[in-house]
């Protein structure tokens, strides 16, 4: 196929029909003809020219042109598409490294495997445009609802036509055993836009938690304004649900909004996900009594929440234990899905038990160790006392608010508690020592002589072995392991080390031995912060 002036006009008029039918701009169809002009003048002049090819936008009229650059002396590879600053003065009046000479060529006549090629490059270079434009269009439609019609089911996974494009629903995002026929409308969320070899790669889910969120969006007028916002989801998928909300406006209850009249809004929800059950909770920004509205319909006695380890403790009566805990554990898991939090649920009377028996425990305590009867043991137990330092170190009008103890009581009281704490270390010390615990250790700030003892069972025994370990070896913490959140004990955590003081006795320990700069720190304060969530994450990773 030549190029000439009968089949110019041609050339604009398929990239026009091209660009119409695929929905793409024409100067793309153009800019790949022109590519494909010039394979095919390339496989005519040589493979070695810089043969490019330009063709009018409004003639269609396609200009070859060969392109030679200048380069140094030295970097001359390629004599067919270089030239040195010296050959380029017969071309060029001033010539410098980085100019180039244009010279045109005569056109090429197209057999008819080179008009094939030319033909593979054109449809190649449509569908890469197709598919960026696919892309382009659904990437910032990620996290909204979609409708689509059902194509086909391909091994449990929904093809769904979405428009100008396909997307897959896979058979994890359904909900239950949701089935489609061909032509079935459907309502999903975009979790996921991804570009792929093989075209942008739309992903769907019913399950995921933000589609019921988008649902109600549409369904509750407050909720697209920002009058009602959702702050937390919990969904077992076409089961049952939870779901928190606040109002911004102290006139308009959020859950009655959410419900709608006689409960036409939450009702189009439910239907829409398949008579999924949908309980509305008021959300609060103090967590204990926003776990006690999650819980519902359970009624709960008392709460306890342990902040640092993110944990909770729920106490019901009897008769609601079951209702708490749900059928397999749902009503449970969803509360605990909702506030982040993991949940320990107990009766009243396991309750009342486990604290009977910690006061069992601390007045054996001090049965033993400061050679008390058992009725004045329970009276510093019910005054709060709850070990030996306690007692032994608390201001002494503490001690005198206990019925029948007086001044010299109360100094007897104490020093018992020391000297039985002052033995206690001694013997922790001679086992650390015996463990091979040195100087630099025992004599650290901060550590008592049971630390020092607990860190040389472990293998600790140097102030420089000390400094090398993260705050959370030493105070415990929490990993999550396969989606469940699993306790890790601290060597220090038994004598109710923190997080910050631990992360502030292994800077202090760096610092004495030289490897950090107090300077360094007093000009960035985050970089012991930095530093440690450093090896918070090395922690992450190894779990």
């Amino acid at each position: 196929m030549a190029i000439t002036s009968a089949n110019q006009l041609e050339l604009l008029q398929t990239a026009e029909a091209v660009a119409r039918e695929k929905m793409i701009d024409p100067g793309l169809v153009v800019e790949a003809m022109e590519e494909s002009l010039a394979r095919a003048a390339k496989s005519r002049y040589g493979a070695e020219m810089d043969i490019r090819v330009s063709i009018d936008r409004k003639t269609g009229r396609a200009t070859f042109t060969r392109v030679r650059t200048v380069v140094e002396d030295e970097e001359l590879e390629n004599y067919q598409a270089e030239m040195t600053v010296e050959q380029a003065k017969q071309y060029l009046e001033d010539p410098k490294v980085g100019d180039t000479f244009v010279e045109e060529v005569p056109p090429v006549d197209m057999g008819r495997i080179a008009a094939q090629s030319a033909k593979q490059v054109i449809l190649q270079k449509v569908r890469e445009a197709e598919r960026d434009r696919q892309y382009d269009e659904f990437k910032d439609r990620a996290g909204t609802i979609i409708n689509g019609v059902v194509k086909r089911e391909e091994y449990g996974n929904v093809i769904v036509d979405v428009g100008r494009g396909e997307a897959i629903l896979r058979r994890n995002e359904k909900i239950g055993r949701e089935s489609y026929r061909n032509g079935d409308r459907i309502r999903c969320y975009i979790k996921d836009v991804r570009r792929e070899a093989r075209g942008p790669q739309i992903f769907l889910s019913r399950t995921a938690p933000e589609f019921m969120a988008e649902l109600f969006k549409m369904e509750v007028p407050e909720i697209y304004d920002g009058i009602i916002d959702i702050k937390a989801v919990a969904r077992d998928p076409g089961s049952r649900a939870k779901i928190a909300v606040i109002s911004y406006d102290n006139s308009i209850d959020p859950v009655g909004a959410c419900v709608g009249m006689r409960g036409s809004r939450v009702q189009a929800v439910v239907n829409e996900l398949q008579g999924e059950k949908i309980d509305i909770i008021p959300w609060n920004e103090d967590q204990p009594t926003f776990l006690v509205n999650a819980l519902q319909p359970a009624e709960v006695s008392k709460v306890v929440l342990d902040e640092e380890a993110e944990r909770i403790e729920v106490v019901v009566p009897e008769d609601q234990l079951s209702l708490a805990i749900g059928r397999r554990g749902q009503n449970v898991r969803l509360a605990s899905q909702l506030t982040g939090l993991d949940i320990d649920i107990m009766t009243e009377a396991e309750d009342s038990e486990r604290r009977q028996k910690e006061f069992e425990e601390r007045t054996n305590l001090f049965m033993t160790a400061l050679d008390l009867d058992e009725f004045f043991a329970q009276l510093l137990v019910s005054e709060g006392f709850t070990n030996l330092d306690e007692v032994a170190y608390v201001e002494l009008d503490e001690l005198l608010v206990i019925d029948g103890v007086d001044e010299d009581t109360a100094n007897e009281l104490q020093a018992r508690a020391r000297d039985v704490l002052e033995a206690q270390a001694r013997e922790a010390l001679d086992k650390a020592r015996e463990l091979g615990a040195e100087d630099s250790l025992i004599d650290f700030e901060g550590l008592t002589p049971q630390m020092v003892r607990a860190l040389a069972e472990d293998g600790v025994k140097t102030l420089e072995d000390f400094a090398t370990c993260a705050d959370w070896e030493l105070a415990g913490g929490w990993t999550t392991v396969d989606g469940e959140r699993v306790k890790d004990d601290g060597l220090l955590e038994p004598f109710d080390v923190s997080l910050e003081e631990a992360q502030h006795l292994v800077m202090t320990a760096r610092i004495s031995l030289g490897w950090v700069d107090p300077a360094d720190l007093e000009g960035d304060e985050d970089d012991e912060e930095a530093l440690e969530e450093g090896a918070e994450v090395e922690k992450e990773g190894g779990a």
